[in-house]
């Protein structure tokens, strides 16, 4: 699973690093959201980052975001909120779960409001693709174009433990960034800058692609800043710790909350490698891990908002952040 450890690897050095939110395996399509799933994504705090730590931390729903639904006075659900019943139902029940929404009910009706408002908080969103060997790039070329053509991000880098050739620049869209990353050392050496995309601008998305023939549609910058919203979101309420710890006395968490396996001396994916046929399993209760405390200590991610402990239980199971 070399691919696994070397993404581990780059999310906690960025987060050492930087001061941004930092995900992983995030849908980044517009019209398409999962036909595009981008392996790491670092979203840079904007002016009121602080206001949006304040309010959640799990990932506000776009569909609560763009309602009508405001901070002021309590408004009828189905009156601020477009679409047939289940759906304004579904809608206000995760909104007031995760705390964004508030509610009342008034003569059988739900009324609701927005416990605040929706701030400006991120500024550049970041797409990584990690692919450790550049001797079996898979369809990486196609991937890099479909970032650089469609700009919903504001920068694309490939992230690679292999030696950068001429050949493989040649390869690559003239707007992604390279980055040499040694995972064992935790070293980072950038070899191209990226080029700043345009998320302001129509782009050009591909939908599907068969061997004669490509499907793609133009996007529009609104289409482009509501998938921005919902990366963003999305990007804080998961973080990139999604991955169980399985119940073997041989794995322990690292300073990061990565999975180590003693008997494999690495880093390993649980989802994959672990399980009773493992030769080197040994039967145990699963180990306590408290990922959201090792985030909210290394990410500008606030597990527990002042004056909203109320409506924190059972956010983990959104979040990714069980421990």
């Amino acid at each position: 699973m070399r691919e696994f450890a070397f993404e581990l690897a780059l999310c906690a050095h960025l987060e050492a690093e930087t001061d941004a939110v930092v995900s992983r395996q995030l849908g980044a399509g517009v019209r398409k959201p999962g036909g595009r799933v981008v392996d790491t994504v670092i979203v840079e705090p904007g002016p009121d980052f602080d206001a949006r730590a304040a309010i959640t931390p799990a990932s506000i729903p776009i569909a609560a975001v763009e309602s009508d639904v405001g901070p002021g006075r309590f408004r009828p659900a189905n009156r601020a909120i477009d679409g047939p019943p289940e759906r304004v139902d579904r809608i206000v029940d995760r909104a007031v779960e995760i705390g964004f929404f508030e509610r009342e009910r008034r003569n059988g009706r739900d009324y609701v409001r927005q416990v605040a408002r929706y701030p400006d908080w991120f500024d550049r969103i970041v797409g990584i693709e990690n692919k450790p060997d550049l001797g079996r790039p898979g369809d990486l070329a196609t991937q890099l174009r479909t970032d650089a053509s469609l700009g919903v991000l504001d920068a694309v880098v490939l992230a690679t433990e292999s030696y950068v050739t001429g050949a493989h620049r040649n390869r690559l869209p003239d707007p992604v960034g390279i980055w040499r990353f040694d995972p064992a050392a935790g070293d980072r050496d950038v070899a191209r800058e990226p080029e700043p995309l345009d998320p302001g601008v129509s782009g050009v998305e591909l939908l599907d692609r068969g061997p004669a023939r490509a499907d793609v549609r133009i996007v529009t910058a609104g289409e482009k800043e509501r998938a921005r919203t919902r990366i963003a979101e999305r990007a804080y309420g998961k973080g990139w710790r999604t991955y169980p710890f399985p119940d073997c006395e041989r794995i322990e968490s690292d300073d990061a909350a990565r999975p180590y396996c003693e008997w494999k001396e690495r880093v390993v994916d649980p989802a994959t490698e672990c399980s009773e046929e493992c030769p080197g399993h040994v039967e145990a209760p699963i180990q306590g891990v408290d990922r959201a405390a090792v985030r909210a200590a290394r990410q500008p991610w606030n597990p527990d908002p002042d004056g909203r402990a109320r409506r924190q239980s059972g956010l983990d199971r959104f979040s990714g952040q069980d421990t």
